[in-house]
């Protein structure tokens, strides 16, 4: 069964992930190095991991399965998590492909040295309203395919 799984602790697009997945009528999985109030509903888990680095990531990773959604803006997380057969969302809406990957790595890699180095200081744009709807509609198309590959009928 269909499932998404959200690297919760600094996702601002929580409540859409919320919202579609109840209208599907699909489990969603939040992974957190922290506790976080959620509304008590049988579709809906909050895992909170122990802290450290990519410890949530590391747990995501073991439980995903291919024809999965994972929402989450890490790129490293998003590389594993394509190798596994899941579908991975961007929380600004753009999805993580097994085409796209590499080239994003790349320019994460490219970022993290400059910064290092003082040259690049600014971090990625604030976000917008626009990504907010982007995500929505990226969502639902993610969820759509899904289902059409797998037979499954709204």
């Amino acid at each position: 069964m269909l499932k998404i799984f959200v690297d919760a602790d600094a996702c601002p697009v929580k409540q859409e992930v919320f919202r579609v997945a109840k209208r599907y009528g699909l489990k969603v999985v939040l992974v957190s190095n922290s506790w976080m109030r959620i509304s008590a509903s049988s579709w809906l888990d909050l895992v909170v991991v122990d802290k450290g680095a990519d410890v949530a990531d590391d747990w995501i990773v073991e439980h995903v399965s291919s024809d999965d959604i994972v929402i989450s803006g890490d790129i490293p997380l998003a590389s594993r998590c394509l190798k596994k057969g899941a579908m991975v969302l961007g929380n600004t809406g753009r999805p993580f492909t097994s085409d796209n990957i590499g080239n994003v790595l790349s320019l994460r890699n490219l970022l993290t040295d400059l910064r290092e180095q003082g040259i690049v200081t600014g971090g990625p744009r604030p976000f917008a309203k626009k990504d907010r709807s982007r995500f929505l509609q990226a969502l639902d198309e993610m969820i759509v395919k899904i289902r059409r590959v797998n037979g499954i009928r709204q």
